[in-house]
């Protein structure tokens, strides 16, 4: 396991009744950015040369919102 200094990983959340989408980096409380876009948001990762995660927001029979997945 990376340690935190290393970790690359980001996660694009959707912030619930905003409409916008929140850039985390793991164990961070607050966001490192709020972006209107989920693609604005893509683009900022990709940017950072960071591993994207990106939060599944529709609702499945098998999956739950919870998961993420890659872009």
């Amino acid at each position: 396991m990376e340690s935190p200094m290393t970790d690359k990983r980001v996660f694009i959340e959707r912030r619930p009744g905003e409409g916008d989408y929140a850039v985390r980096k793991p164990g961070a409380e607050r966001a490192s950015a709020v972006l209107p876009t989920q693609a604005k948001a893509n683009r900022l990762g990709s940017a950072a040369r960071a591993d994207i995660f990106v939060e599944r927001v529709r609702q499945t029979n098998v999956g739950h919102p919870d998961k993420w997945r890659r872009p």
